[in-house]
């Protein structure tokens, strides 16, 4: 068993080729986000994660209110590899949104003072372990994603477009869909300037 989760960690790879083809079916995304949400740790089990999945229609408007804010702000000369890069997020069949719930977070702080720097940082881990989890549990599927952060930039718009409360901060962005390439070759730094055994 624990060869074939580390197998499962080991395809889990950026992949940037997307296709809005269905090799996987909406209620088994929302199986798989919904197990990842349950099951994934958090500090004092405060579950201070919050996941908005958008399929289709719903992920397109994502990433091309993406594209529009950063229209505003990248020199127009840079912009045509900002715009391709974007539209290849838009071309995955749906997009996840990570949020944390500040609400949870400034709770346990007052609940628990001593801890309370701590808790920002420790609300971060849980939200990379789910990004994580669900991201290794979509290519098991064979589906491809990678993970993206156009937070703090669409925020608002996004809290607004989709109604959702003002404690959930955006964390990050997960697009999917089928693979349409493949990823190039990983390199990795020596285990001996990584980890220490004694």
């Amino acid at each position: 068993m624990s060869k074939l989760f580390l197998e499962a960690v080991k395809a889990r790879r950026t992949f940037y080729g997307l296709s809005k083809e269905i090799v996987v079916p909406a209620d088994r995304i929302k199986e798989i986000v919904g197990e990842a949400v349950n099951h994934t740790p958090s500090a004092f089990n405060s579950q201070s994660s919050r996941v908005v999945v958008l399929f289709g229609e719903q992920s397109d408007k994502l990433w091309n209110m993406t594209k529009e804010t950063l229209r505003k702000i990248v020199p127009a000369d840079n912009f045509a590899a900002t715009e391709e890069r974007i539209n290849g997020f838009a071309n995955g069949y749906g997009t996840i949104l990570f949020f944390e719930d500040q609400a949870v977070v400034k709770g346990l702080q007052e609940q628990f003072a001593s801890y309370a720097d701590n808790f920002p940082i420790w609300s971060n881990q849980s939200s990379g372990m789910l990004q994580h989890v669900i991201w290794t549990a979509l290519v098991a599927e064979g589906l491809g994603a990678s993970l993206q952060h156009y937070n703090p930039l669409i925020d608002a718009e996004v809290a607004q477009t989709w109604q959702l409360p003002a404690e959930w901060k955006l964390i990050a962005q997960m697009p999917f869909g089928k693979p349409t390439s493949v990823p190039g070759d990983k390199a990795f730094m020596p285990h001996s300037d990584r980890v220490k055994f004694f």
